[in-house]
């Protein structure tokens, strides 16, 4: 197996780059100085290593918007496009001044007027200044959130490779699936998979899980199949830099009663009515109508986020809804959307899928089995 880091293919890097820069003009920005490492893959294409971990922002990245040079922190040029150059590349310093005076030498760095980051910290705050001295720093999340949130047609090619394998773990989990399994051996199954496909890092933190017949929000406690059970399944993998989604749910056993069957005709339902809802310029309002229309009870957790270079606008919840936060779907976004029905003495069904929303509605990206 090949064990070379590449950047990411030509048209997908251009494409993204494009945008953003389209984004920048659109938000007055003259130059991006970005820290967040999904907003810097989607603007270099270049996958950087050993950055996993919470860490403080640091100008890690720097694009100007008149020549569209970027730089970027890195300590080699594995995995960094032919584009950016070698001499666009800095190393990693502790000392946050050598980092400013790499900054202060870029060309345009001092006429720049406004120079927008995606994070700040009050040291960076105090010193970004003393390499931009003519610009006013502004918030730059905005200009990356509208570039990210619609997705082009490469972006969409590579979210279906982190699609496959996260099927791939969820068909490997099912495989184990039978009364006294524990959930934690359906876990490993799917991340054994997932990992055979290529992909050690899960997007999503639960795999598996008995539901609580008791209390719709829980999960049960004893941590193994019993015969009738309702079990969840979600698989999430981070593929090359893309996340996607997939969630099902599956009775244990071969007898399954009239009152599961009803619950998951009801899942169905509120399938239907959410897909429905994924239209150009409809508002994400509608996602939880879908629920209202079903007679379902509104989960707490967001029941609808964006996919992409991890997590993406929208993200769709009662509460956030509550809070006075609107937003639209428009054509290109790709979504993780969330059915989720319980029943007292039945447990739950959870049903997870990625969607396209296209000019035509919505494209359902996912193609795995659902229990009938």
């Amino acid at each position: 197996m090949a064990s070379e880091v590449l950047p990411d293919p030509a048209a997908l890097r251009t494409g993204r780059r494009e945008r953003a820069l389209a984004q920048m003009e659109a938000h007055g920005l003259d130059v991006l100085v970005l820290g967040r490492q999904a907003n810097i893959r989607y603007v270099t294409g270049a996958p950087q290593l050993w950055i996993a971990g919470t860490r403080p922002f640091g100008p890690m990245c720097v694009m100007m918007r008149g020549s569209g040079e970027i730089y970027l922190n890195s300590t080699d040029d594995e995995g960094v496009p032919a584009e950016i150059g070698r001499d666009h590349l800095y190393g990693l310093a502790w000392n946050p001044m050598t980092l400013i005076d790499v900054l202060k030498k870029i060309d345009g760095a001092d006429t720049a007027r406004r120079v927008g980051t995606d994070a700040i910290t009050p040291t960076f705050a105090a010193l970004l200044p003393e390499a931009f001295p003519n610009a006013e720093l502004v918030d730059a999340e905005p200009a990356m959130r509208a570039a990210r949130r619609v997705k082009t047609a490469d972006e969409i090619g590579a979210m279906g490779t982190a699609l496959r394998v996260a099927e791939r773990g969820l068909a490997a989990a099912l495989a184990e699936f039978a009364p006294g399994v524990a959930e934690r051996t359906l876990a490993g199954a799917m991340m054994e998979a997932m990992a055979a496909g290529g992909v050690s890092t899960p997007a999503t933190q639960d795999a598996a899980w008995v539901t609580s017949k008791e209390h719709p929000w829980r999960r049960a406690g004893s941590g193994e199949v019993r015969p009738g059970d309702l079990v969840a399944f979600a698989a999430g993998a981070l593929a090359n830099g893309y996340v996607a989604e997939v969630g099902r749910s599956w009775p244990a056993g071969d007898a399954v009663d009239p009152a599961t069957r009803e619950l998951f005709g009801r899942s169905e339902t509120l399938y239907h009515n959410m897909i429905a809802a994924c239209r150009p310029g409809a508002p994400t309002s509608d996602l939880l109508g879908a629920y209202e229309a079903a007679g379902e009870p509104i989960p707490p957790m967001p029941i609808a986020h964006g996919l992409g270079l991890g997590f993406d606008p929208p993200v769709v919840s009662e509460a956030l809804l509550a809070a006075g936060e609107r937003d639209q779907l428009e054509p290109g976004m790709v979504l993780a959307i969330t059915g989720y029905v319980w029943a007292e003495g039945v447990g739950a069904v959870l049903r997870r899928d990625t969607v396209h929303v296209t000019e035509a509605g919505a494209d359902v990206l996912t193609a795995s089995p659902c229990w009938v």
